[in-house]
């Protein structure tokens, strides 16, 4: 059983995950922002267990992605609404989605994310915040943010490098060749 927290990892990416990586948080969310949902009864339409329907609310509501709001209508029951970090799952819900229609969908995409200005598609692009270069895989590289811990710094500076393992590997596989 995996664990609930990335503690050992040194990623916003792991800590996302620690947020929204349950099985059905981003579905709850996409329909929040994209069909929407916005009370329990519309959430079961996901084919969720009503008690870990329960429990999926009440983590995002507890996290901040979602806010319960009382209705208008019906003081005694609330509804569920995106709060700004909620929204700010957008993109990735329609990069998520792209992959998807990529590499899951054999029949072609499902739903399609449309412009209501002009009947667009919408595409979640990779691209420089100088330059607005869309960028491939391969002009990307990583550095060492503010938040990295100095601790970890240091003791990857003292590691060898991937080249040097490389090279080594390569000499070991020249000696055993011989």
């Amino acid at each position: 059983m995996l664990g609930k927290t990335y503690d050992t990892q040194v990623c916003s990416a792991a800590r996302a995950l620690e947020v929204i990586g349950e099985r059905w948080s981003l579905l709850i969310v996409r329909d929040v922002l994209f069909a929407g949902a916005t009370r329990f009864a519309d959430f079961q339409r996901l084919g969720i267990a009503t008690n870990i329907l329960a429990k999926r609310l009440d983590s995002l509501v507890d996290a901040g992605v979602l806010e319960r709001r009382s209705s208008k209508e019906h003081p005694d029951r609330s509804g569920y609404a995106a709060t700004r970090k909620g929204l700010d799952l957008a993109p990735v819900i329609i990069a998520l989605t792209q992959w998807g229609d990529r590499w899951a969908a054999p029949g072609g995409p499902p739903i399609l994310y449309r412009h209501t200005g002009c009947d667009g598609a919408i595409t979640e692009q990779t691209t420089c915040d100088t330059c607005g270069e869309v960028t491939d895989l391969a002009q990307i590289h990583v550095v060492h943010g503010p938040g990295f811990p100095e601790a970890l710094m240091i003791a990857r500076k003292n590691r060898p490098k991937v080249a040097d393992l490389r090279q080594h590997s390569a000499l070991g596989d020249e000696a055993s060749a011989r």
